[in-house]
């Protein structure tokens, strides 16, 4: 009878933690989805109001998932993309919010997501200018080379480890990296962010070589 029971109760766990990760991926998926088309599709003049409104969407997600390092992750590269488009006087403080949600994750698990939090901290130190405590390179190469332990292979810490080597003029280990960005393995489910990704590294690439 004990038997049984263990079992009944090991089925309901199981049933349990599905019913409350299917719905986080799902979101998880559609906010990927979103930010590929907003960023490589939409018209330019566009993108800004896209990923504020995508912004508040992905907060939903994480205030619906508490404790969850996934969502914040997206939260936080979402946030960081829309500081991009945004102007100077309003950019630098949402790519601060941006940097505190991929801190608050990376706090609860940097693994997440293939180390996607420190990819993410990593390409904001390099890529927001110098002010506060950005345009800190030593900073993100740092967080990167933590990303590229956790995933060697991936295309985004490889891509950005590249484009920080570019930046300061390690044009060999750029093209290393970004050969090996296309030599990725595809993501399931991402394969729009991975052609669009690959685009961006292809030319990338190129303007490395030339210095070569």
């Amino acid at each position: 009878m004990k038997k049984y029971v263990w079992l009944i109760a090991l089925l309901f766990a199981t049933n349990a933690a599905f019913a409350e990760t299917t719905p986080l991926d799902a979101s998880i998926e559609k906010l990927q989805h979103d930010w590929a088309t907003h960023y490589y599709k939409t018209p330019e003049n566009n993108k800004e109001d896209a990923f504020e409104k995508l912004t508040k969407e992905a907060h939903q997600v994480s205030a619906a998932n508490p404790g969850r390092a996934e969502p914040l992750i997206w939260e936080g590269i979402i946030t960081s993309t829309l500081a991009k488009y945004q102007s100077i006087f309003s950019a630098g403080g949402t790519a601060k919010a941006a940097r505190d949600l991929l801190l608050a994750a990376e706090k609860i698990d940097a693994n997440a997501l293939d180390g996607s939090a420190l990819t993410s901290l990593g390409s904001l130190y390099y890529k927001v200018p110098r002010f506060g405590s950005f345009g800190d390179h030593d900073k993100a190469r740092e967080y990167l080379e933590r990303a590229l332990k956790i995933n060697p292979n991936g295309i985004d810490p490889n891509f950005f480890y590249g484009e920080l080597m570019m930046e300061n003029a390690s044009y060999a280990k750029a093209v290393e990296h970004f050969k090996k960005a296309l030599a990725a393995p595809p993501r399931p489910g991402r394969e729009d962010a991975d052609e669009g990704r690959k685009d961006e590294i292809q030319q990338a690439l190129k303007a490395a070589e030339k210095h070569m």
